[in-house]
């Protein structure tokens, strides 16, 4: 997947040789790591609450666990960004990386469950840096295509790493529900390479003002483009989390009750998210407009709320393919927005808004649930929304 780079040109009319594919690679799994945290203790929940049910307010206390850590990295990442802009990327990012294999692995020692929720807050800490500078990074050392490839390419290891975290979270936790935080040393591993091997991210000269300036122009941030982006972001991320979040629900009101069965269509749900992301690179920036692709999402989820089986399924597949294309698009388009000044910030941003969709995304569809009855029907007023978006952006898209 990896594509050749052509060089950047630096201040000073040097030329820089870009980065290869070991920094991309580092950056690739730098942004599984949020993954990670977001999957891998879902198949040991009913364990966890099994050893805390003594604990008061233990039914209401475990699931965040799991998804705490979502929100503590929505709610920080803006900030992660601004640091990211003062202090550097590279050093952050480390940092970051190491603390993350701290506070992962604390539950393996940790006996309380209020603690035990302490650290998975400050995992979500690091979580927020580490995805908002891999995402910076990526703008720095590539543009164009290859950046465009890189971020899809983004897209395609979360959804296969979600998978992979999955089923590995429910293989280690057979044992002992403490068992799968031993996946966070992962970071201790991680930490030492990124120092050796990413680069410092200089801007490139058009980014940073002519040869022989005095210095990069001040250009202010650019506040009310990010502001859309984001807010379209946060509903993108509802439409993107959908399928993962509520798949086995859904199933399980069609009458599919067996593990395998479940595990087999969330699978290939994935496998159609990757297959989205792979048409994002095939695909010229102006063959891919955000209307088409949320009008593709909106049919799968259609066809999601008729209802039977083969029609969820379809469904599904149809909606994953659209937001294979959707993700990278979102990303890419804040991307072109932001010089390299305010990358981090702009980045922080995004970030913060996409993870602020995913925590909100079931209780969207349980809010829907309450008021329209059932979780098919939920999916498919979802749908309906999807579309009045789609056809809200699109006189937009063909002025730009």
């Amino acid at each position: 997947m990896s594509a050749p780079v052509v060089p950047d040109v630096r201040p000073g009319g040097d030329l820089a040789p870009a980065p290869g594919r070991l920094p991309a690679a580092l950056l690739m799994t730098g942004s599984c790591l949020p993954v990670l945290g977001a999957v891998l203790l879902a198949p040991v929940l009913p364990r966890i609450q099994d050893h805390f049910e003594a604990v008061p307010g233990a039914a209401a206390l475990v699931p965040l666990v799991l998804t705490v850590p979502a929100l503590s990295l929505a709610l920080l990442a803006p900030f992660a960004g601004v640091i990211v802009d003062r202090l550097g990327r590279k050093r952050l990012l480390v940092v970051a990386t190491a603390l993350y294999a701290v506070f992962g692995t604390a539950p393996l020692w940790l006996e309380s469950l209020p603690a035990i929720l302490a650290s998975r807050v400050l995992v979500g800490v690091a979580e927020a840096a580490i995805m908002t500078v891999c995402t910076t990074l990526i703008g720095d050392y590539y543009s164009g295509r290859v950046r465009d490839r890189y971020l899809a390419l983004q897209t395609m290891c979360a959804a296969v790493s979600a998978t992979l975290f999955f089923v590995l979270g429910g293989a280690l936790g057979a044992s002992d529900w403490r068992v799968p935080f031993w996946l966070y040393t992962v970071g201790l591993a991680l930490a030492p390479v990124m120092a050796r091997f990413l680069p410092v991210p200089v801007p490139a000269a058009e980014e940073d003002g002519k040869p022989g300036d005095e210095g990069p122009e001040r250009r202010p941030f650019p506040v009310r483009r990010m502001a859309g982006i984001c807010v379209l972001t946060v509903f993108g991320a509802v439409v993107f989390y959908t399928v993962p979040v509520e798949m086995a629900y859904l199933l399980d009101d069609a009458g599919v009750d067996s593990p395998g069965t479940i595990g087999a269509v969330t699978a290939l749900a994935s496998a159609a998210t990757v297959l989205g992301s792979v048409a994002f690179t095939r695909l010229s920036p102006g063959r891919r407009p955000l209307p088409v692709l949320l009008a593709l999402c909106a049919a799968g989820f259609l066809l999601m709320g008729l209802g039977g089986l083969p029609l969820l399924i379809a469904g599904a597949v149809l909606n994953c393919v659209g937001t294979g294309l959707l993700l990278p698009s979102l990303v890419t388009l804040a991307m072109s927005r932001l010089h390299f000044a305010d990358r981090g910030r702009g980045m922080g941003l995004w970030t913060a808004a996409f993870f602020l969709g995913e925590f909100v995304c079931p209780l969207v569809l349980l809010a829907g649930k309450a008021a329209v009855g059932t979780l098919a029907t939920a999916v498919a007023v979802l749908g309906l929304a999807t579309a009045l978006v789609a056809a809200a952006l699109f006189p937009a898209s063909r002025r730009s």
